[in-house]
């Protein structure tokens, strides 16, 4: 039986085309997110070991992406992507090319011609890319530098980051609309908690209901969690009377939080759309002080921790779907 996931990868020297084809399991809106959202593409774009960073990109025809990819040794390789032309959820066409730093146009290696398709199939988004080169050499000299072998680890980023980023959050809020919750920070007792509160409410637990470290695929700075650290509460969801969600997460001294009164609760509000977050962000810590900025995190939200000039303690968490 054929894997829908396997990268299809051909090359047609007699059109001097690459064609790929990989299925990835999220809906056609997130798929495309995670290609055409900066934030996003710096996660998974770049083969590991190496990291992608996005120094401006303006997702539009007639705009254009300059990145660079850094080697583990410091070494950066510039390029930029002009978009030609887009169809939202659909298509887009891209002009790629080696650059320097500035995103002037070197001509060191080849440039190419990029249209990648966005299709729905089913409950997975299929992503075909054709990529055209102006001769026959410039296409064998892509081939020989290894870029099947790096695009396939890129792809495979992609498919981790989707079942990371999007299904956890997915799982327990179905839709964007906006609410408001309260989030808990306890110092390892979690679950205990949340059971008590459960008990004292005759609430029930909602998504997934105590998701465990151990539950989720974690980051790479994650891999020296113990085993009972794993088995610790990352995320709980009890609803506690109609409409009203306690939300709660394990923070320990042994994973280096320091807890006290005062700042292990937060308010938690929940935008509709990434721009709303984005404006709560900037007027909420504004003579404030941040203690985490807002971006795209492994939980699959986009995310930020706060306390205003009040002194008042915030979480904003836009689902990314």
């Amino acid at each position: 039986m054929k894997n829908l996931k396997e990268m299809i990868f051909e090359v047609d020297k007699l059109n001097k085309k690459i064609l790929v084809e990989r299925n990835f399991d999220a809906e056609i809106e997130l798929v495309w997110a995670a290609w055409t959202e900066p934030e996003i593409l710096d996660q998974w774009w770049a083969p590991k070991p190496y990291k992608n960073e996005t120094k401006f990109m303006d997702f539009r025809e007639g705009g254009y992406w300059l990145y660079s990819m850094l080697s583990p040794e410091g070494e950066r390789h510039w390029c930029r992507a002009d978009y030609k032309k887009i169809e939202q959820h659909q298509y887009y066409i891209a002009a790629d090319d080696f650059c320097d730093e500035h995103g002037t146009v070197t001509n060191v290696l080849p440039s190419a011609k990029w249209t990648n398709t966005f299709i729905q199939e089913g409950e997975q988004t299929k992503v075909s890319i054709q990529i055209e080169y102006k001769s026959v050499e410039d296409l064998e000299k892509i081939i020989s530098l290894g870029f099947k072998e790096g695009f396939s680890m890129g792809l495979t980023n992609l498919d981790q980051y989707l079942s990371t980023q999007f299904k956890l959050r997915k799982q327990n809020k179905k839709n964007n609309k906006a609410r408001v919750t309260f989030y808990l920070n306890f110092p390892g007792n979690t679950e205990e908690a949340m059971k008590f509160y459960q008990k004292v409410f005759n609430g029930t637990f909602v998504g997934k209901g105590l998701q465990r470290f151990s539950d989720i695929e974690l980051p790479e700075e994650a891999a020296g969690m113990t085993d009972d650290q794993k088995n610790l509460i990352i995320h709980a969801e009890l609803e506690i009377l109609p409409g009203y969600i306690l939300m709660a997460t394990d923070a320990p001294e042994s994973m280096g939080f320091v807890l006290n009164h005062g700042n292990n609760m937060h308010i938690n509000v929940e935008p509709s759309t990434r721009e709303e977050t984005e404006r709560l962000y900037m007027a909420l810590s504004d003579g404030g002080s941040v203690s985490m900025p807002l971006k795209d995190m492994f939980f699959g939200a986009y995310f930020a921790e706060l306390k205003d000039k009040y002194g008042i303690n915030w979480m904003l968490t836009h689902q990314n779907s």
